[in-house]
């Protein structure tokens, strides 16, 4: 086994809430400019314990999420070690496999690798994502009318294949990422939480 690893996503981005993308239409405006990132609670990869630990990208997305050619730049929690970070960067450029190169696949080119403080946090199905001095997000869930949260489930596209996505908005969402021409600074745009499993 390459990697089993469980955790959180929280996702935003500039297309208005609920994203296109995740059900294989267009993004608004033509374009999509995305941030994702994934909390790791519990996982190892080739017997490296990579707990606690976050990875996350901002990603310019030119057009169909489908058809890739994404550029965006990662970013590696600076808590991990020299060996959680280059485990942890295998995972996520689809070299280990599993659910996590489908998704690697539709990247282009990877403009740079960050090692950058991150904070991610999720309180009453809130989240706030700290990603250095590059991004700062926060979300919140759309709700039905018994107060539970909206779930997207069996979309054609998703950044945690295989689990249950919950929609919903991002009061802030901020990013400056000069690399691949991203620069954001909106609010009540499109937000995505969830759990993930991962194994390969």
């Amino acid at each position: 086994m390459a990697y089993s690893l469980e955790g959180r996503l929280l996702e935003v981005c500039t297309c208005k809430a609920v994203c296109p993308c995740w059900v294989g239409e267009d993004p608004d405006n033509g374009k999509c400019h995305g941030l994702m990132a994934w909390h790791i609670e519990k996982g190892s990869i080739d017997g490296v314990d990579v707990s606690g630990l976050t990875f996350g990208a901002v990603a310019n997305i030119p057009g169909n999420v489908l058809k890739g050619n994404w550029k965006i730049v990662a970013y590696v929690d600076d808590k991990a070690s020299k060996q959680q970070e280059e485990a942890l960067v295998a995972v996520w450029s689809g070299k280990k496999g599993g659910p996590v190169a489908d998704l690697a696949q539709l990247i282009g080119e990877v403009a740079a690798v960050e090692r950058v403080p991150i904070t991610f946090e999720v309180q009453k199905g809130e989240g706030r994502l700290r990603i250095g001095g590059v991004v700062v997000a926060d979300v919140e869930p759309l709700r039905g009318p018994d107060g539970k949260q909206t779930v997207l489930v069996d979309s054609v596209f998703s950044t945690i294949p295989g689990s249950p996505a919950y929609v919903g908005k991002a009061p802030k969402y901020k990013a400056d990422v000069p690399k691949i021409g991203v620069n954001v600074d909106i609010s009540g745009h499109n937000s995505v939480q969830g759990h993930f499993s991962f194994v390969s």
